[in-house]
């Protein structure tokens, strides 16, 4: 399970530009998140000489101007690649964990604030309210808007308004029975009130009216709000990843 959750992740997130190197899934997205530009190792590959196959990745985030990231989860292969990357100088960043929700076998409350508008692809609309709300400069806006449009895996995009103002946003990724959870951000002069959890109903109910059985998502381990949410919503804890960060 903890292996397809995984794989998931990456489907919802998509890269400009992913590839395979024995075994290990390079993405690159101009810099817009580690998720997207990072090296994924799924599998172990026939290469042994981890320094060819390290430095080989070096070289490419290099031509490209990035750092070199490498996403170290449970199932990481080989096992010991966190512990050669620490070796090598990687510094360890970002402490995250994936975690699942059912949602046949647990209520699910309906929301009561209502005003959210649902649109099913990117509107200029929900960037505008997204990037105001995370933020994101020019170049990260249209990174993203090539990273999420249209696609073959259905997803919606979410703000919740308050007073006529965006209040917080989010994106809802369906696949495989599973809606997944993405960019889920509040206005930081309105945290505290609810209305991250209101919108988090809001994807949830849209995911499980499409067939949706259980939704996963990803957060930082030290961020101590979202973490209450996330638990308050019935969220369990699937497996913890990190990354590895070097810079030329």
């Amino acid at each position: 399970m903890r292996e397809r959750i995984e794989q998931l992740t990456l489907n919802a997130w998509p890269a400009l530009q992913q590839f395979l190197y024995d075994g290990w899934v390079i993405r690159m997205a101009e810099g817009y998140t580690k998720r997207a530009n990072s090296v994924q190792p799924l599998h172990a590959g026939a290469i042994r000489d981890l320094r060819e196959k390290v430095g080989y990745c070096e070289d490419l985030y290099h031509a490209a101007g990035l750092p070199t990231i490498f996403k170290i989860t449970p199932f990481t292969a080989p096992e010991h690649l966190d512990r050669t990357l620490d070796d090598y100088g990687y510094a360890r960043q970002d402490a995250s964990a994936v975690k699942t929700r059912s949602l046949v076998s647990t209520p699910l409350p309906e929301p009561m604030l209502r005003e959210v508008r649902i649109s099913s692809a990117l509107t200029p609309e929900w960037l505008a309210a997204a990037s105001s709300l995370l933020p994101l400069n020019e170049r990260q806006q249209s990174t993203a808007t090539r990273m999420l449009g249209p696609g073959c895996l259905t997803k919606a995009f979410f703000a919740l308004y308050h007073e006529g103002a965006p209040a917080a946003c989010g994106i809802g990724v369906l696949e495989d029975g599973y809606v997944g959870l993405y960019d889920i951000v509040t206005d930081p002069r309105l945290r505290g009130r609810g209305f991250a959890e209101q919108l988090l109903l809001h994807i949830l109910k849209w995911g499980r009216a499409r067939g949706a059985v259980a939704s996963y998502l990803q957060v930082l381990q030290d961020n101590a709000p979202a973490q209450r949410l996330y638990e308050k919503l019935g969220y369990e804890d699937l497996y913890p990843y990190w990354y590895r960060v070097r810079w030329p």
